[in-house]
């Protein structure tokens, strides 16, 4: 079982030119989640819920990734096996960077594409459209790989049990207000696991955890792996 987990969020991929949600410039506070970001709002017009998302991977595929993903993917190359990733990112910049194994996108990915008749996955093209017949079915039922809200995110027994039993449970440049990953910090120290928030500014949650850690993801991320290897 892993060692370390590690919650990344917007705050990681920020420095990437990547905006961020929750913040007063936030991404949420330019869009109507429920037009954008629900299975309701897809129903209702799925050119413009495409359209979304298809300016968002075009955002993330023209990005690269910063100091963060590659302090990450350093510490997963020197400790293989023990260091697993759970991202709220839909973004690839961990993939990028060399973080191809032990990560879990855990609201989906912009590069996936998925079959809302059948549930076929497949490789994202750069853009998407409410007539893209599904490669298995051929219906024209194509969404983005994208957990929405009110769906359940991706692979959460997995992340629980690795939760219950890992050494130290960090979370890096998440708001703190999104469950059920908010919740993770309460789940570890449940199980007597050592907490700590490396973020820019201390979130919703930051009294729960054990240590903090303040400042830029690209400084001190990389200072924190250095302090580990």
């Amino acid at each position: 079982m892993y060692d370390i987990v590690i919650l990344t969020g917007a705050g990681v991929s920020a420095e990437s030119g990547l905006g961020t949600f929750r913040d007063k410039d936030g991404l949420w506070t330019k869009y109507d989640l429920s037009e954008v970001a629900t299975p309701e709002g897809f129903a209702a017009d799925p050119a413009k819920v495409h359209g979304f998302y298809n300016a968002r991977r075009a955002n993330a595929l023209d990005a690269g990734p910063n100091a963060a993903h590659h302090a990450l993917a350093r510490l997963q190359a020197a400790r293989p096996g023990e260091v697993l990733i759970v991202t709220q990112n839909v973004d690839d910049l961990h993939e990028r960077a060399g973080s191809t194994r032990d990560i879990i996108h855990m609201h989906g990915a912009l590069t996936g594409a998925l079959c809302a008749s059948c549930g076929h996955r497949w490789p994202a093209p750069r853009e998407m459209h409410p007539t893209d017949p599904c490669p298995a079915c051929t219906r024209p039922h194509t969404r983005p790989d994208i957990v929405w809200f009110g769906e359940m995110p991706y692979r959460m027994d997995e992340i629980y049990a690795a939760l219950s039993a890992c050494g130290l449970f960090v979370a890096i440049g998440t708001s703190g207000q999104v469950y059920p990953a908010a919740g993770f910090v309460q789940e570890a120290r449940a199980a007597g696991i050592e907490t700590l928030e490396i973020n820019l500014e201390p979130s919703d949650g930051a009294s729960l955890f054990h240590r903090a850690v303040h400042g830029p993801a690209t400084q001190t991320v990389p200072d924190w792996v250095g302090t580990l290897l």
